[in-house]
């Protein structure tokens, strides 16, 4: 096929527009004409970024990946164009990235998020490190029992991207059938999967497997836990203030009788356990049980971002935190736990929280919470918000 780059142009169109050759002729010569107009050099098919090959910690022990569905060069670049396409909502105006902005370490600074037909019923989670999870069920709610099932329940949901097919909405079958007429797609599920044929089983795949490449170790924190042999040890490149708020942050709290802290730490390692810094698979509600609506109370809230990546390197948040959306700072958040008041109705609050009956009370001082904080910023790093590989790969 290398002899067709010497042949005459009008007889290389010919060959180019019949007998149903072209996309076997695109492929021999590497071309890809749709994939290369849509994306120029950003998505070079012939020399694919790195998804697959990423440097993980040794300290790190969690990968989901290992539940099946790997990361793949290909898959992570095919889910990288459907995470970043507004094709994939009914009018075009929404994308997976609209909510999941790599700026905010892919979570989003508005309270609620604006989906395709108006504002969206929880503030968007993060989903960094995704991978490396305890809890392998997302959704604030956990009604997801995978990454892959995740991937298209937005899409389905009226609010979000509104192809429900309920209610007038067009359907999952109507998107297939739009995202098979344009002509990257043609040319990339080809590449990816043999075929041009798509299913939301390949697109649950491809979107998965990109938001499991989206990683971050190069916080402070990790060049410090690089260094030692456990968390437990003094990090040489902290602060005695970092120090301090990581000694509080994993020290388990001691009670008394009535749930109030007379010594040790926080506890907050036994839910958002190191090093991975996701929620535990076992925990219950965190006493925040409202709704972004104020339209009743919410107890099924169980799941939680990492705490990675909370703040950005210069210390700004990466938006609001919560599923309500409605704690705009870390200091209110360590309110919260430092006073932990059991809600009415409030029956799935974690135990955790609720020693011997009463909500726990931590006394806080202004030094501990100043200690925390510091230390919490320590779990942010840089790449994340920088590296092209997460970035938008669409020209326009």
């Amino acid at each position: 096929m290398k002899a067709l780059k010497l042949i005459s142009l009008p007889i290389l169109c010919i060959l180019l527009f019949s007998c149903n050759k072209t996309e076997e002729v695109y492929e021999d010569l590497g071309n890809y004409p749709n994939v290369k107009a849509a994306f120029g050099t950003k998505i070079d098919l012939d020399n694919l970024i790195d998804y697959a090959g990423q440097t993980v910690p040794t300290y790190i022990t969690k990968d989901n990946t290992t539940l099946g569905n790997s990361i793949t060069n290909k898959g992570a670049t095919l889910g990288r164009v459907l995470f970043y396409d507004k094709n994939l909502s009914f009018n075009n105006s929404t994308s997976c990235s609209s909510c999941h902005q790599q700026a905010n370490s892919f979570g989003d600074v508005a309270v609620a998020s604006i989906g395709a037909n108006g504002t969206t019923a929880r503030h968007s989670m993060r989903l960094v490190n995704t991978r490396f999870a305890s809890e392998f069920k997302f959704f604030w709610d956990e009604r997801a029992s995978s990454l892959e099932i995740q991937s298209t329940m937005p899409i389905k949901n009226h609010d979000e991207m509104g192809y429900s097919g309920l209610n007038g909405d067009a359907s999952f079958s109507d998107l297939i059938t739009k995202l098979s007429s344009i002509g990257y797609y043609k040319e990339l599920f080809k590449f990816v999967y043999g075929t041009e044929e798509i299913t939301e089983g390949k697109i649950q795949s491809a979107l998965a497997q990109f938001v499991k490449s989206i990683q971050s170790f190069d916080s402070k924190y990790d060049a410090g836990r690089s260094q030692v042999t456990s968390d437990s040890a003094t990090f040489p490149n902290f602060t005695n203030e970092e120090n301090e708020g990581k000694n509080l942050f994993l020290t388990n709290t001691v009670f008394d009788n009535t749930g109030n802290r007379i010594s040790g730490g926080l506890g907050c390692a036994q839910c958002h356990k190191v090093p991975e810094f996701d929620i535990s698979i076992i925990s219950h509600n965190n006493g925040v049980i409202g709704t972004i609506n104020d339209n009743g109370i919410d107890l099924t809230i169980t799941r939680a971002p990492t705490l990675r990546n909370l703040v950005k390197p210069n210390g700004n948040l990466n938006g609001p935190m919560m599923h309500t959306g409605g704690f705009t700072t870390l200091e209110q958040v360590l309110g919260h736990y430092g006073n932990i008041i059991v809600a009415p109705g409030n029956t799935n609050l974690d135990q955790k929280l609720n020693p011997t009956g009463a909500g726990q009370q931590l006394h806080l001082t202004t030094t501990e919470i100043n200690s925390v904080v510091a230390f919490i910023k320590t779990l942010s790093g840089s790449e994340v918000y920088t590296d092209i590989k997460w970035s938008n790969p669409f020209l326009n």
